[in-house]
């Protein structure tokens, strides 16, 4: 295997890990990084979309307890049978429009000028739900992801459809999402965390099932690399980010967000960067 091709995965891989969970958008950073690295084509979307399961898994691992907890009381337990059906009701808007739209998806808004436009829309986004938040300055109505009711759950699994869109953000829709319908921010951060389990496996699996026929086992070494370099760097990511609620707002992620986005734009449109879809 060309070292050249390991080393593009490896930084792609810890780039996966270190946004997936941000609200900065990993699919609009894997487009631009693909296109500055010069690694772009259909196997490499597939790739893009396998190294999530490597962030997953570090979540995964980070909330072992938790999930073990609910797995043992699905029988048995209302509240870990309420918490597993929040996450269904929360994962089918974006599995149902990501299985009718994905195609469009990719062929239309794959591209680094759209995702840069994705960064900025999403930035002024959440500065506005930050500010409407300290203007109202009041307790939140959902202080845990065991308070959440089914209906929560919808409106924060239609928030993450928005996320379908490249440069959005996943994490970033389902968590500013999840606080404007009234959760903490502590709480939309743990349940954007649960609900990336099943949505980005599903991608994963689904995506692998699809291009099948674009792999061979000689793609293994890429695909391994990338995945646990996302697993590494989102380890640390996640355990960084709850500490950081804890003390602190968005506002630095949409800021970052708007410079970005400008920055590629302005790159773009003025021919200093040869962005390669």
């Amino acid at each position: 295997m060309d070292p050249i091709l390991l080393f593009k995965a490896l930084v792609m891989g810890i780039v996966e890990g270190l946004t997936e969970f941000l609200p900065i958008s990993s699919t609009g950073h894997l487009i631009l990084a693909g296109s500055l690295l010069h690694f772009t084509g259909e196997k490499i979307k597939v790739f893009e979309i396998v190294i999530q399961a490597g962030a997953i898994f570090a979540v995964m691992w980070e909330y072992r307890v938790k999930i073990g907890t609910v797995l043992a009381g699905l029988s048995s337990d209302s509240k870990a049978q309420r918490f597993a059906l929040n996450l269904v009701i929360a994962f089918l808007p974006a599995a149902g429009l990501g299985f009718l739209f994905n195609n469009a998806i990719k062929a239309k808004l794959f591209k680094p000028v759209p995702v840069a436009l994705a960064f900025i829309v999403g930035g002024l986004i959440i500065l506005w739900v930050e500010r409407r938040n300290k203007k109202m300055s009041g307790e939140a109505r959902i202080n845990t992801v065991e308070e959440m009711s089914p209906l929560d759950a919808l409106k924060v699994g239609c928030a993450q459809a928005f996320a379908l869109i490249p440069g959005t953000s996943r994490s970033g829709a389902t968590i500013i999402g999840g606080m404007l319908f009234g959760l903490s921010r502590k709480a939309a951060t743990e349940f954007s965390f649960f609900l990336a389990i099943p949505t980005l496996l599903a991608a994963t699996v689904y995506s692998l099932y699809k291009e099948r026929a674009l792999l061979t086992m000689a793609d293994l070494p890429i695909f391994t690399v990338g995945t646990v370099a996302a697993f590494i760097s989102a380890f640390f990511c996640v355990r960084w980010l709850l500490r950081y609620i804890s003390t602190h707002d968005f506002t630095a992620f949409a800021w970052y967000r708007i410079v970005f986005g400008a920055v590629v734009i302005g790159t773009a449109y003025y021919g200093l960067v040869a962005w390669v879809d």
